[in-house]
């Protein structure tokens, strides 16, 4: 009987094991909020908040499957600084959050094309008449 329990206990852990929602707490792992939300591309590196629940010391936010290095602020934030080269060229880019051995939903972030310096300084200044 007791093997019994102890092989239906490990599988039942098994089965919240990666790639699953569920930790043994029986919470999930689930992203809500990105701040900010998009960058142009060429701007300096930043730190990127996310917001959510079922957060741990152990959560680590990755940026296209690549981990960034993340500091756990509570259960519900964590904050990850996302270097200049990975918001270099525009596209978009998918945020979610590995923690306990589940991966949390996958949230879009998206790097714009830099406008030009003719775009951002698009005041035109009045030519002057100069008399020689």
């Amino acid at each position: 009987m007791k093997l019994t329990v102890v092989l239906l206990l490990t599988l039942m852990t098994l089965g919240c094991g990666y790639g699953s929602k569920y930790n043994m707490m029986g919470t999930t792992v689930q992203m809500s909020e990105l701040s900010p939300q998009s960058a142009n591309a060429g701007e300096a590196g930043f730190m990127l908040t996310v917001n959510g629940s079922g957060f741990s010391m152990n959560s680590m936010v990755y940026w296209n499957s690549m981990p960034l290095t993340t500091r756990f602020i509570s259960g519900n934030q964590l904050v990850a600084g996302v270097p200049a080269f990975q918001v270099a060229m525009p596209g978009a880019v998918q945020v979610y959050v590995y923690s306990n051995g589940m991966a949390s939903n996958v949230m879009n972030f998206t790097v714009s094309k830099a406008s030009s310096l003719q775009d951002r300084h698009s005041a035109t200044v009045p030519a002057m008449a100069f008399a020689l």
